[in-house]
């Protein structure tokens, strides 16, 4: 099994913080799980530990060159899938409290096996769909940090993050080379639900040829109480 010590320098050099042997350890265990998991369930086309290295682990962790984590903050990572982004952010910084949404029951069973064997506290997984939890008075407004990766566009997706945010509340979408696309075709979403785009920030992984990017929204006004819309409707009817 690969140790997973090369993600310490990509970490160093990229993110300019120091991952510690507990991480590497809690990392290497992971991905021997996902390995293994994959045999039975599709969990990931990712199967490769240098793959996981990089494509899942330390793309997760750019998430950091944008979360301003304090301590106690909520984090909803939705369509989370075998973990990703939220599970590798709670390893590297236990103080938040994170709440994983995907609506696939294996993906969601792999989820809660990681948070028991790695002993992570603080951490919900839900296996639902974000637009009934959306709808809940527990969670809606709820949350200081939304996340998604390779869910949704983005005008299907601010209908997905934006309503657990509380104004003032961040959400980072995860995308490719389409984010400057699908940014100018999310603007008028991101009016109706009550965000606007803040920032974006290029990011080039080692070894891998497509630029990845970082969509940061801000929740700036209260979500209208119509929407997320019911379960299927943000993806196959999207806010034009």
């Amino acid at each position: 099994m690969k140790d997973f010590r090369n993600l310490k320098a990509s970490v160093r050099d990229l993110l300019t913080f120091n991952l510690e042997d507990r991480h590497i350890e809690a990392f290497a265990l992971y991905a021997a799980e996902l390995m293994q998991w994959n045999t039975r369930h599709n969990l990931t086309a990712i199967t490769d530990p240098q793959g996981i290295e990089v494509r899942h682990f330390l793309d997760s962790l750019t998430c950091l060159l944008v979360l301003d984590i304090q301590s106690g903050n909520r984090v909803v990572d939705i369509g989370s899938g075998a973990g990703f982004p939220g599970l590798p952010l709670r390893i590297v910084r236990p103080q938040i409290h994170l709440t994983i949404i995907e609506a696939t029951g294996k993906k969601a069973d792999f989820c809660r096996n990681i948070v028991e064997a790695l002993h992570l506290e603080n951490v919900e997984v839900l296996h639902a769909r974000a637009e009934d939890i959306g709808q809940m008075a527990e969670h809606r407004g709820r949350y200081d940090w939304a996340l998604a990766r390779s869910v949704a566009s983005l005008r299907v997706l601010v209908e997905y993050l934006l309503p657990f945010l509380r104004v003032g509340g961040q959400a980072i979408a995860q995308k490719g080379d389409t984010a400057y696309a699908e940014i100018h075709a999310a603007e008028n979403a991101l009016g109706i639900i009550g965000g606007e785009v803040d920032r974006l920030i290029p990011i080039e992984l080692p070894g891998v040829v497509e630029r990845r990017n970082l969509v940061v929204m801000k929740k700036i006004a209260e979500t209208p109480a119509g929407f997320p819309r019911r379960a299927g409707i943000p993806s196959k009817k999207p806010l034009a």
